[in-house]
């Protein structure tokens, strides 16, 4: 008997609906999973450290792993209208922010990346110190002007205006509106020396995850809303909405696109390190 594959993904409500079919065994033929719950963060460095043989990860860190691991064409989140967001307590503009300290979730994140993008456009002279700090302490910090801004993720972006929070700015929009393409935020990857046929069959088995979720979607509320973290269940819902797209399903050409876009402009600001000329393909 094979054994399970190790997998880690967050406990956010896109991942659960993703993966439930497929945790839970209705996926037929599919591979056996073992699961771990990690946030963003935790799985980004999982993958530097090639510990679990498949992870949900950012694509800002697909830069640094690829030599190890394959990215897969389906099971991620990208979309439209969902890019991070940056908060601060007082109305303003991108110039308000020259020289202020920023929290952040991760620096080897997707927010992080369109942030930095975002700021070489639009803030003169750049921002001032970043601090990271975990993404439910961040609203809070500004809040109480710990730091002068915020950049926030997920379910964020439904719940600011309860800290009395404003948004400066959507890095989404402004990625969308020089780019018009979708917005890459996570990426599922796998081990490549896993091999490519059970990699194929592993794509595929996510694929139909993702179609039985949006098939039932109320098989798959229980899983959601035991990993949800006391999240409201019409947030759920959003977040769901949001984040699990025709992406989630496969990748595309505007997929691929927007995250080649996204990491060689990252690659050009000297963020991430440049990608090979076939690193996204998959087996």
């Amino acid at each position: 008997m094979t054994r399970p594959l190790s997998i880690a993904y967050s406990p956010c409500p896109n991942d659960t609906f993703v993966f439930d079919a497929l945790a839970h065994g209705r996926v037929p033929d599919a591979p056996e999973l073992d699961v771990t719950f990690a946030d963003i963060d935790r799985t980004n460095g999982m993958a530097e450290r090639g510990e679990l043989d498949v992870l949900k990860v950012s694509y800002a860190v697909l830069p640094w792993v690829l030599e190890e691991y394959a990215l897969l064409p389906t099971g991620g989140a990208l979309g439209r209208g969902c890019g991070p967001l940056v908060l601060t307590r007082q109305p303003g503009g991108p110039a308000d922010l020259a020289g202020k300290t920023v929290a952040v979730p991760s620096e080897r994140s997707t927010a992080y990346l369109l942030f930095r993008l975002w700021v070489a456009d639009q803030v003169p002279g750049g921002v001032g110190e970043i601090v990271v700090l975990p993404f439910h302490e961040i609203m809070p910090a500004v809040r109480d002007g710990k730091v002068d801004a915020g950049l926030v993720i997920h379910e964020a972006r439904f719940t600011y205006q309860d800290y009395g929070l404003r948004c400066l700015a959507d890095m989404g929009a402004h990625w969308e509106l020089t780019t018009g393409l979708p917005i890459p935020l996570g990426a599922i990857i796998a081990k490549r020396s896993l091999g490519a046929p059970l990699l194929r069959r592993l794509a595929d088995s996510i694929r139909t995850s993702v179609r039985m979720a949006w098939d039932d979607p109320e098989a798959a509320r229980p899983y959601v809303l035991a990993h949800a973290q006391e999240m409201d269940p019409k947030v759920t819902d959003q977040h769901i909405g949001l984040y699990v797209t025709e992406f989630t399903a496969g990748l595309g050409e505007d997929g691929y696109a927007a995250v080649r876009g996204l990491l060689t402009r990252a690659a050009a600001e000297g963020l991430v390190p440049p990608l090979g000329r076939d690193a996204l393909a998959f087996v």
